[in-house]
């Protein structure tokens, strides 16, 4: 049916737009009480007293919940996961403060109101201890994680030294990358309902089942005992990857109360205690010939981890497959910090990293007098060079041509100040996009059902980003079925295993698995239909038949067909059902595989006020094949707008004196509104990977923020000759540098 890659609209995009789709803190239930977390507001000590007798005398007030009458919970609350799996959360089991917005008590009421004004009258007294929360000051203490997100920490290539005395020409410089906060419009919710032993959960999660695993392992039940439901995520981002502490003490409360508790983080909540993108310090010596052939490339990575976990923004993974340099240091280095622990943020580690090399290249080029595609195709990597494996797909070369031409890249002046347009200022910057293609082991089952529809299900997500839909036409290619007859669900634990929605995996290892199970049900209903002298198909050769809009039909003789509800009634009426797991192999021992892209961005910088706008990007991509044009767009499209905001605008302020962040909501954490974004051009080049799974997809969820915030930087620097290394690139930055 070629129903793959087409635009198809949302299969969900009405239940959204009419406000029908059910998120998390939407689904009623009978006598469900609410819960509202307080927060600690000291960085570091201890609680020394807490009067809550206030407020156990509000109205409606059904349980003030600390640690002094908490459930204790198996080995501390500590579940026996490793990190990101299983994360160091704070379940009220002692009175320690590690950080400043910690939780530290759970009030729950009849109402959202009574829960919010009993809240307001805890009286908690703390015992402060001297936080660590400069990282400046911290740096002293910094620490080699151990093989964060099992990838080396620190490699070698070459011969560095060596490389370094052989270039002539380089770069020695150190870029900055602010913290910065997930900001999803639907904040973290959860419901929590036990009935007996058995919890369900109604999560706002990227993932169902890593969700219910972890909680089940910090009650010490069962994982059967724990059913998580997620039918739709109002944005994640990574934040919603893990199992933070709300999840476990939501569940706690309902426990103590014995009703359902809803708990909804209030939008200063989401700023600590549920992860962010930490602060990176990079150090970059790059070293060329003067032609511009890289002969040594060092990249030493700084980032804060919390006190209580240790959190590796991995800066450096992008560095080491990027480009042919043959002698090559990367190091990665925590800070321990009394914050909060930092977790994935949209590409972590390839967003920050890929600002830090793609600016560190674009200053190479300027030394060397060269242009910075030039420059970057001069230093091609034809394979993986860290790992010297060939690339599965590489179309990088086609993503560097046709964004050059659809740009306009030959009116760049390599001069900065070159463009103006009366008192604008302009500037063009490119950079290199990637981020690694992924897959974990996924299930999925198809019904073809009595009446003629199927119903296809995989224990995954759609956390915004058109799962529902993508599926359903993968599932509708391997059936023969219209799309509009498929009924694909998602978002339950109790479905059929799939990863997080993280690492841009779910599409390259959920949609395998709905092939095969869906062609396995189809290769059912076609063997009904021969083997039964009824059908109108019986006795036909295999080879001549199809399905198409789910009826078998003969090829050749198309007036011979019979609809699967009469070949599955004739058959005793019992719904035909497969199932599938489908897994990696050993594909990734001998195959590198990456997604690539080219952002090329204008810039107009005001020559008086500093003030920068971004009136264009185009962004040209090699993901494998595509799904869906229309959400691989938007998919695109979301992680351009959010590269505009960590460029120009994203930035977690934090006051040293208390550990608290002064911008912690959204009317002060700035990020892009529509009249910051005008015209974004994306389109996609490179065929199918071969190599990666069945349909030749690569994940696209991530790859779309990284290199913009270099090539937006880059682009300021041709326009104004200042050269920011430090994100975000506001106007105080080049402000007084611009005027002549």
């Amino acid at each position: 049916m070629n129903l793959i890659g087409q635009p198809l609209d949302r299969i969900d995009g009405l239940l959204k737009v009419t406000g029908e789709a059910r998120y998390a803190a939407e689904f009623p239930e009978a006598r469900l009480a609410h819960a509202v977390l307080v927060t600690s507001t000291i960085a570091r000590g201890s609680i020394a007293s807490i009067d809550a007798s206030r407020a156990e005398a509000l109205p409606g007030v059904l349980l003030v919940m600390t640690y002094q009458n908490a459930p204790r919970l198996p080995n501390g609350g500590k579940p026996p996961l490793a990190p990101p799996a299983g994360r160091r959360l704070s379940l009220l089991q002692d009175n320690q403060i590690h950080y400043n917005n910690e939780p530290v008590a759970v009030v729950v009421a009849d109402t959202l109101e009574h829960a919010t004004d009993a809240a307001r009258q805890l009286r908690i007294a703390y015992q402060p201890g001297a936080a660590v929360v400069d990282f400046d000051l911290a740096k002293p203490n910094a620490h080699a994680p151990d093989k964060p997100q099992g990838r080396q920490t620190d490699t070698r290539r070459g011969n560095y030294a060596d490389g370094l005395q052989r270039g002539t020409v380089r770069v020695d410089a150190t870029y900055t990358t602010p913290i910065e906060h997930h900001n999803p419009m639907e904040p973290h919710a959860t419901m929590a309902r036990w009935d007996g032993p058995q919890l369900t959960l109604y999560d706002s999660t990227q993932g169902v089942s890593s969700a219910a695993l972890a909680v089940s392992k910090t009650f010490g039940i069962g994982p059967n005992d724990v059913r998580v439901i997620s039918p739709f995520v109002g944005g994640g981002f990574g934040c919603k990857g893990s199992s933070w502490s709300h999840v476990t003490l939501c569940a706690m409360a309902a426990k103590q109360t014995g009703r359902p508790v809803r708990l909804v983080l209030e939008r200063p909540q989401m700023f600590g205690p549920v992860g962010a993108r930490p602060h990176t310090e990079q150090h970059f010596v790059l070293a060329a010939k003067p032609d511009g052939t890289l002969t040594a490339m060092r990249h030493d990575s700084l980032s804060n981890t919390s006190t209580i976990e240790d959190w590796t923004e991995t800066c450096c993974m992008v560095t080491r497959m990027s480009y042919a340099v043959p002698n090559q240091v990367t190091t990665h280095r925590i800070v321990p910090l009394n914050l909060g622990t930092p977790t994935f943020m949209r590409a972590p580690g390839e967003t920050t990293g890929s600002f830090a090399l793609e600016s560190a290249m674009d200053e190479l080029a300027v030394a060397l007098k060269m242009d910075p595609i030039a420059l970057r195709l001069k230093n091609y990597a034809d394979i993986e060079p860290q790992e010297n494996r060939p690339w599965s797909s590489k179309a990088l070369r086609e993503c560097y041509e046709t964004g050059a031409q659809k740009f306009g890249w030959s009116r760049r002046s390599a001069t900065p100040r070159m463009l103006r347009d009366g008192n604008t200022l302009i500037g063009l910057g490119m950079a290199t996009a990637t981020y690694p293609a992924n897959r974990s082991e996924a299930a999925a089952i198809a019904r073809i059902l009595p009446d003629g529809t199927a119903m296809v299900a995989s224990g995954t997500q759609d956390i915004g980003t058109g799962t529902y839909t993508v599926m359903t036409q993968v599932a509708a290619d391997a059936l023969g079925f219209a799309p509009e007859n498929i009924h694909f669900a998602l978002g339950d634990s109790s479905l059929p295993k799939a990863p997080v929605s993280g690492g841009s995996q779910s599409a390259a290892s959920v949609s395998p698995a709905v092939r095969e199970a869906a062609t396995q049900a189809r290769n059912q209903l076609i063997a009904l239909a021969l083997a039964d002298p009824a059908s109108p198909v019986h006795g036909i050769a295999i080879g001549d038949i199809d399905v198409v809009d789910g009826w078998v039909t003969s090829r050749s003789q198309p007036d011979k067909r019979d609809p699967a509800a009469a070949i599955i009634a004739r058959a005793g009426g019992k719904p035909i059902e497969a199932t599938s797991t489908v897994k990696p192999g050993d594909e990734k021992q001998k195959y590198a595989f990456h997604s690539f892209g080219a952002v090329f961005v204008e810039v107009h910088v005001d020559a008086d006020l500093g003030t920068i706008r971004v009136p264009r990007v185009v962004g040209v991509y090699d993901v494998g094949r595509v799904l869906n044009q229309k959400t691989a767009n938007s998919q695109l499209m979301g992680g351009i707008v959010w590269g505009v905001g960590a460029a120009l605008q994203e930035e977690s302020t934090l006051d040293t004196r208390y550990g608290r962040f002064t911008n912690g909501n959204l009317a002060e954490y700035h990020v892009p509104v529509n009249a910051d974004i005008q015209t974004l051009d994306i389109s996609f080049v490179g065929p199918p990977d071969p190599y990666i799974n069945s349909l030749g997809v690569r994940g696209i969820g991530e790859i779309g923020i990284t290199g913009v915030s270099a090539a937006i930087a880059n682009a300021v620097y041709n326009a104004t000759g200042v050269r920011v290394r430090d994100l975000p690139v506001t106007l105080d930055k080049v402000l007084g540098t611009v005027h002549m």
